[in-house]
């Protein structure tokens, strides 16, 4: 497990739901994998039976929601019905929002008409292409398009800068009262003293700490979109369907091996990769595990319900 370092809490934890390729197998379900940030969950792929794989991981379904499906292969999306069903079963109320490549309005849709069920919350469906799919405050999700058979995205969560620590001493050189005004200034907002002067943000905070990047690749042969994209990640999730003996028929079905994922690691500078989408030929994928670290050492091989926790840098 990653841990953090400084005692500030990480509140990001990415939980591998599912992690098999095209049919599931008694140990790995189909492609899912939950980023639950603060109060908030991210989930991106929903394959079959994903609302079972977060009942057994205790996610919830009454958190702020967003699904970001990287493609319209059965894999990875026919898990949304189920979803769909189990949320409203449980009487959840907040929005839902779907995020997903042109056609994901009509599966949506075609759902809503052929299974009878009521929803008990609002569904909000966007159709996505390649630049900015949604912005929040504190982070923004990224699209690129990848190699796969069909259209198919690669997803960046990318959070944005956190204020630079906070010089309490510099505070109180300057008079600023301690209480609410420390907050504004805190929080990146200039405040006036009762003596009438001035204080900005940048007279008491250090520089700004980065926050944290985390990339999944959806189904896609080695990509140079995806390799821009990966960019200094803290995490890269990438799919490594076949092994590298395998690489003609990887190749052929618009997916990758260990060794592709790793040079894809390797030249985008990433800190960590994890291997995922893993097909149901390899009871045991050590062989895999082991083909990546040759080329990037930082490897590890998904599981179901394996559980990672990303610090949060000071550099």
């Amino acid at each position: 497990m990653f841990s953090g370092g400084s005692g500030e809490l990480t509140n990001l934890e990415v939980i591998f739901l599912g992690t098999g390729g095209s049919i599931p197998t008694p140990q790995r379900g189909l492609s899912a994998i939950a980023i639950r940030r603060k109060t908030e969950l991210l989930l991106f792929d929903c394959g079959e039976g994903t609302q079972r794989q977060m009942i057994q991981a205790k996610v919830g379904f009454h958190r702020k929601t967003k699904v970001f499906v990287t493609h319209l292969h059965g894999d990875h999306i026919l898990g949304l019905p189920g979803l769909l069903q189990t949320m409203s079963l449980m009487d959840r109320t907040k929005k839902l929002e779907i995020y997903g490549p042109q056609g994901i309005k009509a599966f949506v849709e075609a759902i809503s008409k052929t299974v009878r069920f009521s929803l008990t919350f609002p569904v909000q469906v966007f159709e996505v292409e390649a630049g900015l799919v949604c912005e929040e405050k504190e982070y923004r999700v990224i699209a690129a398009q990848t190699d796969h058979i069909d259209h198919s995205l690669a997803y960046a969560l990318v959070e944005k800068p956190r204020p630079g620590r906070f010089n309490t001493e510099k505070a109180k050189e300057l008079a600023v009262p301690e209480g609410p005004l420390w907050s504004k200034l805190q929080g990146g907002s200039s405040v006036k003293l009762p003596s009438g002067r001035n204080v900005k943000p940048e007279m008491v905070l250090g520089p700004p700490r980065p926050g944290r990047k985390i990339v999944y690749s959806g189904d896609t042969r080695q990509s140079e979109t995806l390799v821009e994209l990966a960019e200094n990640a803290d995490l890269l999730i990438h799919e490594a369907t076949f092994d590298d003996e395998l690489k003609e028929r990887a190749v052929e079905d618009g997916h990758s091996t260990p060794s592709m994922a790793a040079e894809t690691a390797e030249k985008a500078g990433v800190k960590r990769l994890v291997l995922t989408h893993i097909s149901a030929r390899y009871k045991d994928a050590g062989l895999l595990l082991e083909q990546a670290r040759k080329i990037f050492v930082d490897t590890e091989l998904a599981e179901d319900f394996l559980r990672l926790e990303l610090p949060l840098s000071e550099a």
